[in-house]
């Protein structure tokens, strides 16, 4: 396993997180058990949940996959020696049952961090991320931004109340650093001046969406992952696992994200699938495992800082986990930018 600095913490973190959206829907409490202990045993050190979770989201799994964490949390002694990273919700009027609708305000944060450091049995989370933003953006897969809260004063006054109330919990020892989720360039700007001007915490990450069919990130993003230390945490870095290759050629299998969720369309259009096929035969051309060939990309970035991958069974964890070890040469990395020009971000 490779380790990369947490932003500009003295933490190093697996450059591959082990992500857990799928535990307390497709995964049972045993399953997820089972991933926690192999992505140990493989040098993982770093865990990504949120309070939302598991996915698609509903009234009656909220919150299992942090209490699956939690059980198993509570078996262990090497609690300081994991980053623990969970996340609260933004704005939304779709998910009454968490807080009644989730707000990004002081009271409602609060109320959100006990909720999962009781679900997670642990006295503090190491890394606390806003999930999305609480205003109108370009998230979520949405390309044209069209402002909805009448200018920026409101928004950027939510931002500060925010980035106040974490500080207060940093101070508290509750929570360890803090990062954002779905941000845009704008809002990571607002974080780190805001930071600055009143001496607050830093923003150390940036868990967005990046993979062979979406690298929008690199378009404004990426100078400030390098610039200022707030690195790439890349989620649906196999797009729904449309870049391991079992979609190819039309192919739908059963049990898979995309057969049982018809709403995650965001990567089954055509275009994806057209281009998710040509990295396929690319990757299988030169003697790769196509989900192997998008994660070895994605884990080669500079401005990246962990890649969180992401599996409902053991034999797609250990495949993953085993990108660690490949490393991608002059042709292959010149092949993928040429179909990336062809087909450029066709699942942002």
């Amino acid at each position: 396993m490779e380790y990369r600095q947490l932003g500009h913490t003295d933490d190093r973190v697996s450059t591959i997180c082990l992500g857990t959206m799928t535990w307390g829907e497709q995964n049972t409490e045993a399953e997820a058990h089972a991933q926690l202990d192999l992505a140990l045993e493989r040098g993982v050190n770093f865990i990504d949940a949120a309070e939302m979770y598991p996915v698609p989201p509903k009234a009656e799994t909220q919150g299992r996959t942090e209490s699956y964490i939690g059980s198993w949390l509570a078996r262990r002694s090497d609690r300081d020696k994991l980053t623990l990273a969970t996340k609260v919700s933004g704005n939304s009027t779709g998910l009454e049952w968490v807080r009644g609708g989730p707000r990004l305000n002081a009271k409602q944060i609060r109320e959100a961090l006990d909720a999962s450091l009781a679900r997670l049995q642990t006295d503090y989370v190491d890394l606390y991320q806003i999930h999305w933003p609480a205003r109108a953006a370009n998230f979520f897969g949405k390309l044209g931004y069209e402002s909805g809260d009448g200018g920026d004063d409101g928004a950027v006054a939510v931002i500060e109340e925010t980035l106040e109330t974490l500080a207060r919990l940093v101070e508290e020892g509750r929570i360890r650093h803090i990062g954002v989720s779905n941000e845009t360039p704008w809002g990571v700007m607002q974080y780190l001046r805001l930071a600055e001007r009143q001496g607050l915490p830093r923003v150390v990450s940036i868990q967005n969406p990046y993979s062979l069919l979406n690298r929008t990130f690199e378009i404004g993003l990426a100078e400030f992952a390098h610039r200022e230390r707030t690195g790439l945490l890349a989620y649906s870095p196999l797009g729904f696992g449309v870049l391991s290759g079992k979609y190819a050629g039309g192919n739908w299998p059963e049990n898979t994200r995309l057969s049982l969720y018809p709403r995650f369309s965001r990567y089954s259009g055509d275009i994806p699938m057209q281009a998710a096929d040509e990295y396929a035969r690319l990757a299988r051309g030169h003697g790769l495992s196509p989900a192997q060939m998008a994660l070895a990309f994605v884990n080669s970035r500079p401005f990246l800082t962990s890649n969180i991958i992401g599996a409902t069974t053991m034999q797609q964890l250990e495949e993953n986990l085993d990108s660690i070890d490949v490393q991608l040469d002059d042709e292959v990395l010149e092949a993928i930018e040429g179909i990336h020009a062809r087909r450029p971000n066709p699942a942002p």
